[in-house]
């Protein structure tokens, strides 16, 4: 037996809905009607109170039972779409998809019932046409990109998902002490003399900090995740399934403890990257001993928006990763090893022309 999800259909002609970030309004795919949040919200709540209470009876029930012999069934999960009646195998950390058959977005409340419930969630900004718009932005003005990559690579896949983020509040104490230079070049007669002051700086304080941000999804990864900070917490909303329609969604899978010694590394630096700040009025400025301690604070859980871009140039696949906020990217690129070797002795043959003038004038 398959478990319960449910979809947001038009009140109007029962098409589908999906949620549009620059509305901020569920809309019909067929009549164009739209609805906010909070009235659609209103509308299915007692249908999503009931898929969420048939997906936990199922799994108390525990009525999956895969092949001992095989893993094809591991961590999967099968759920009836309830616009055709297929049914959909995906990841057990799936909470919103799309159906294959019908193409009608989907929605599993049973997944963020009880502890997995998220507080806050951030609401798409940016649309799919804007995330295909900022990777061809992304490729212009690197030099070592081969000419032919923004034409000839195919994208494979563009996918928005709300990705389970932890957010911690933290207070962080530091005691930092830092070695400063100042160098001052001066003639005496025939001679040049470079005398050089050195300096004991210390700093103490405390830093406050507020939802520091660690994706606990397994399948993203992390250097993406925190390459597209920040977001904008301004814009937060109480969580509400209704923003899931059109979208990917996970729940996590990476718990609260294994994710706080990240905000803990992040806390750390960057108490001591403040007290650097306040270091001001020498040339150079080096941590010469540091004692910092993190007391942690309130954890919440939030699903933030993001697109993942794919695509595929001579064999290789390339992933790109775009804040649904702020529409901030990251990825990596392709090197053109013609172009880097020739930037490389271009640069070292500027180099040499500019020191032998030098040479010549100081002669």
């Amino acid at each position: 037996m398959a478990s319960q999800v449910t979809n947001y259909q038009c009140p109007a002609c029962t098409g589908p809905l999906h949620f549009v970030g620059s509305s901020g309004k569920l809309e019909c795919d067929y009549c164009g009607s739209t609805y906010t949040v909070e009235y659609i919200e209103s509308l299915f709540k007692d249908k999503n109170e009931q898929a969420a209470q048939n997906t936990s009876q199922t799994q108390m029930e525990g009525e999956w039972a895969f092949d001992t012999h095989t893993d094809w069934g591991v961590n999967m999960k099968a759920y009836n779409c309830p616009s055709c009646g297929a049914e959909l195998i995906c990841e057990e950390t799936t909470a919103a998809t799309s159906c294959p058959y019908c193409g009608n977005p989907t929605v599993i409340p049973g997944q963020f019932s009880g502890g997995m419930k998220p507080e806050y969630i951030l609401p798409f900004k940016l649309s799919k046409e804007d995330a295909v718009a900022a990777l061809k932005k992304h490729y212009h003005g690197k030099k070592l990109l081969p000419r032919v990559f923004s034409q000839q690579n195919h994208l494979e896949e563009v996918k928005g998902i709300y990705v389970p983020f932890w957010l911690f509040d933290a207070e962080g104490d530091g005691d930092v002490s830092f070695s400063a230079q100042n160098t001052r070049v001066f003639r005496q007669g025939d001679y040049e003399i470079t005398e050089t002051d050195h300096f004991q700086v210390r700093r103490a304080g405390s830093v406050q900090f507020q939802r520091i941000p660690a994706d606990a999804s397994s399948k993203m990864p992390d250097d993406y995740m925190d390459s597209i900070e920040p977001f904008d917490y301004g814009e937060l909303k109480p969580f509400s399934a209704a923003y899931l329609p059109g979208f990917l969604a996970d729940k996590y899978d990476v718990d609260k403890d294994a994710c706080a010694e990240r905000a803990d590394r992040r806390a750390s630096v960057s108490v001591v990257d403040v007290l650097r700040s306040t270091v001001t009025g020498y040339e150079t400025v080096t941590v010469s001993g540091e004692s910092v301690n993190v007391r942690r604070g309130k954890i919440s859980y939030a699903l933030m928006p993001v697109w993942l871009l794919s695509t595929r140039w001579k064999e290789q696949n390339y992933l790109f990763a775009m804040n649904g906020q702020t529409g901030k990217m990251v990825g990596n690129l392709p090197i053109d090893k013609g172009r880097q070797w020739g930037y490389f002795f271009g640069t070292f043959a500027a180099a040499a022309v500019v020191i032998n003038l030098l040479m010549g004038l100081l002669g």
